[in-house]
């Protein structure tokens, strides 16, 4: 990137153009404020919403874990049922 070069002593500026100039200078530094102060402000929900996630993200794991015991524990109940049945009918052919 270059750098802009400097002026001569002697500038042609007008009084005018310095003005505008100086005018300008003070837009942008309101507007870079303004984004600072956005960026402060917005810095701590983006964190808030991240930690809700966050928790979020755990109770769907929590859920899950729950999810596979309880269907083992329906799939082992069924298994068990089912070999109960398979042997009355066996005792019943007998």
């Amino acid at each position: 990137m270059q750098t802009p070069s400097k002026q001569p002593e002697s500038s042609s500026m007008t009084h005018e153009e310095e003005e505008e100039m100086l005018h300008d200078i003070s837009k942008l530094q309101d507007q870079v404020q303004q984004i600072s102060l956005s960026q402060k402000l917005t810095e701590p929900k983006i964190n808030g919403v991240e930690s809700k996630i966050k928790g979020m993200e755990a109770k769907i794991d929590d859920l899950k874990i729950d999810l596979k015991v309880d269907l083992t524990n329906f799939l082992q109940e069924i298994l068990t049922n089912g070999e109960r049945v398979v042997k009355e009918n066996r005792y019943e052919e007998v």
